[in-house]
This record gives structure tokens, sequence and C-alpha cells, in this order.
């Protein structure tokens, strides 16, 4: 195990051995699909101290640590994996959508009375499925692209200003694609409530970063010491459909 990382381009990690990294890629999808499943859907509320409502979605909670790990894939294991790891996330909501339908759409065993509970739960839309996939696609290759080339140009310095400018631009854009295109025009949601909960979306995540900025200082140390290498993209192809690791 080396103490000091080898510092490799993005056209190097295709021929690294990285023992950790399928660990990360199972935490990163396990978490997105979980804050998809139980969270997405329910919008909760603070009471601020003059008493008023303030929305936000149950979901944000948990989902932003998928943020989070994003950004220690880049940092450590450089955008082209992190690219991976974002199509398999992909592949991932595509087949939870396929199978919740399938399953909703079975009738269900006569006496069974959980079915119309199951399909409130389990039944969304094609409006929030699309609105969930969009928005994982384009938040989370914008956080990663931030990312990576922040470490270029801030030479591998700073990395609390890498995850949290990477989490403003990828949440943002996460946030203000996915309630307006799942959730406008819908009853129950006016029109009020949904940018509340677009903006609280943005400044909680955005506040779960900077809050676990020492969590990821932490886990980004441990990973490269272990894996002996600092990736740095200088090298490499941001296209999200890019087969090549660097450009020629």
């Amino acid at each position: 195990m080396s103490e000091t990382p080898r510092k490799i381009a993005g056209s190097e990690v295709a021929n690294a051995n990285f023992r950790y990294f399928p660990y990360i890629m199972a935490a990163f999808v396990a978490i997105l699909l979980l804050s998809n499943i139980i969270g997405a859907s329910k919008p909760s509320y603070l009471v601020l101290p003059n008493g008023t409502q303030w929305a936000f979605g149950a979901g944000v909670l948990f989902f932003p640590i998928s943020y989070i790990i994003g950004d220690v894939l880049t940092e450590v294991y450089g955008y082209a994996n992190a690219r991976r790891v974002i199509w398999t996330g992909f592949a991932a909501l595509i087949f939870m959508a396929f199978m919740a339908w399938v399953v909703v759409s079975l009738p269900a065993a006569e006496g069974w009375p959980g079915q119309e509970a199951y399909q409130f739960v389990f039944g969304n839309s094609w409006r929030i499925v699309l609105a969930s996939i969009v928005a994982f696609c384009v938040g989370e290759f914008a956080n990663s692209i931030v990312m990576a080339k922040m470490k270029v140009w801030t030479k591998g310095k700073m990395l609390w200003s890498r995850t949290i400018g990477s989490t403003v631009v990828g949440q943002g854009l996460d946030s203000l694609i996915f309630y307006p295109l799942a959730f406008y025009g819908l009853a129950g949601w006016p029109i009020e409530q949904l940018w509340e909960v677009v903006v609280s979306q943005w400044l909680i995540k955005t506040a779960w970063e900077a809050l676990l900025t020492p969590v990821t200082y932490w886990v980004v140390n441990f990973l490269k010491k272990r894996e002996g290498v600092e990736v740095y993209d200088t090298d490499t192809d941001f296209s999200p459909f890019g087969h090549r690791e660097s450009r020629s």
C-alpha cells in the first residue's frame, strides 16, 4: 500500500487495478434506488420560526449521499469510472421502473387488501419515472464534470471547493428538472409549493454536502492511500457517451 498516491492521467484509469471501486459503485446504486423508491414522491415540511411551513421532498434526507459518493468516485477514480457508475445507475433506474410497473399491474389475489396502497406507493406515473431518470443523468454528469475539471484547475487542492461547487451545479439541475417535470400541474402540488420544494431541495442538498465535508475528506484520503493513485482528468473525453478515455 503506497502512502503517497501516484499521480495518473484520466487516460490511465482503464489500466489501474482498483480494489474498492466495486464497493463504491454498489453503494451508489443502492442509495440511488432506495432514495427514489422511498422518498421521492412525498412532500414534507419544516415549521419556520415565524410559524409558516416550508415544504421539501422527503427524499432529500438521503438522496444527497449519492452525490457525495459521486464526488468520491470522480475524485478518487476519475471521470471515466464515474461515467461507468452513472450509466450503471441509469440502467438500474430503468429496471426498477419496469419491475414496479409489472408488479403493480399484476392482478392482486382475491382478498388481499393492499393493492390500492401498493399502487399508490410504487405505481409512479410515467412523468415521475421520466423526470427521475432525466434529472439523475443531467445532475450526475454535471456534478462529475465540474468535479473533475475543478480538480485540474485547483491542482488537486481545496477539495471542499470541488465537492460543494459541483453539488451546487449538479443538485441545482437535478432539483430544477425533477420536480417541475414530475409534478407541475398535478393536484396537491400548487405552484408555490412546487418552487418551494425545488429551492429547498437545492439548499438542503448543498447544506448536506457542506456538513459532510469532513466525512468526504476522510473517505477520499482513505481510498487514495489504499488505491495508491491520484487521478487527474487532464486528457479525458468528457462526453457522457464517449468510449475513449482521452482525446488525441
